[in-house]
């Protein structure tokens, strides 16, 4: 029997531009992705219903002259909040990644927010994280290497919420010391993120919010030390992470 492919929804639209290499990376691992213009969907509202998986990509929505992912969050807010609590409350799952990230904390569907790295200045390079929590996004991660790009990827929780999400097992990713950082020979917390975090969780692990890209890891001639090894796969690290959510719904 020939197993259904879930549906991705890949929101666009008004400075996201990371749609067509999210769309490559759940198409390669093995869902149907459509990339859909936010009009689209508030002109459409009951399509989203017809998705398991939404998605907020990377870019730099409205130019983030209002700050990161807070207009795009405001127009989902006003004309699509009931379709996305409706879209929350099934067995589904949703990911930001990076302008995504900032989207979803604005959007008040994950904890803490996004602030200005705390050198000021825009970073794009590599980091090695740590994973934790429970969640079918990390399944089979433990550490990983992949890329960012950002203006504004500073964490900022406060201690007692902090506590909380450690002990609900709500923090995806940790920036940590690894490969990348022996090889660069930078600072493993890029952006000077509150307890090194670089991913959170929410509803029970489906929904998940990171700096870092993956779907910028697709092949392992993308890492920065892919020379350094004699036999190297084609396939990259962060490949497992749509993997992960396309199989969920394929149990």
């Amino acid at each position: 029997m020939k197993t259904k492919k879930p549906k991705i929804i890949i929101m666009s639209g008004y400075g996201l531009n990371c749609e067509e290499e999210t769309k490559f990376a759940f198409d390669s691992a093995g869902g149907q992705a459509d990339i859909v213009h936010i009009n689209d969907l508030i002109a459409k509202p009951k399509m989203l219903s017809e998705y398991q998986i939404l998605v907020f990509p990377g870019g730099f929505s409205y130019g983030d002259d209002t700050g990161s992912g807070k207009a795009y969050a405001n127009k989902f807010k006003n004309h699509l909040a009931k379709e996305l609590t409706e879209f929350l409350s099934r067995d589904t799952l949703a990911i930001g990644i990076c302008n995504g990230f900032q989207i979803m904390t604005n959007l008040g569907i994950l904890p803490g927010a996004l602030a200005q790295n705390k050198n000021g200045q825009y970073i794009d390079r590599w980091v090695d994280l740590k994973a934790g929590g429970v969640s079918p996004w990390l399944k089979g991660i433990k550490k990983i290497s992949l890329p960012i790009a950002h203006g504004e990827g500073h964490y900022v929780i406060d201690k007692k919420d902090y506590e909380n999400m450690k002990k609900n097992g709500q923090i995806a990713f940790t920036y940590a010391k690894g490969e990348i950082y022996n090889f660069q020979n930078l600072e493993y917390n890029p952006n000077g993120a509150q307890y090194d975090i670089a991913g959170v969780l929410a509803y029970n692990g489906r929904v998940l919010g990171m700096m870092p890209h993956p779907e910028r890891a697709m092949f392992s001639h993308q890492n920065p030390t892919w020379y350094k090894n004699k036999k190297v796969p084609k396939e990259g690290k962060g490949l497992q992470i749509f993997k992960n959510a396309v199989n969920y719904f394929n149990k």
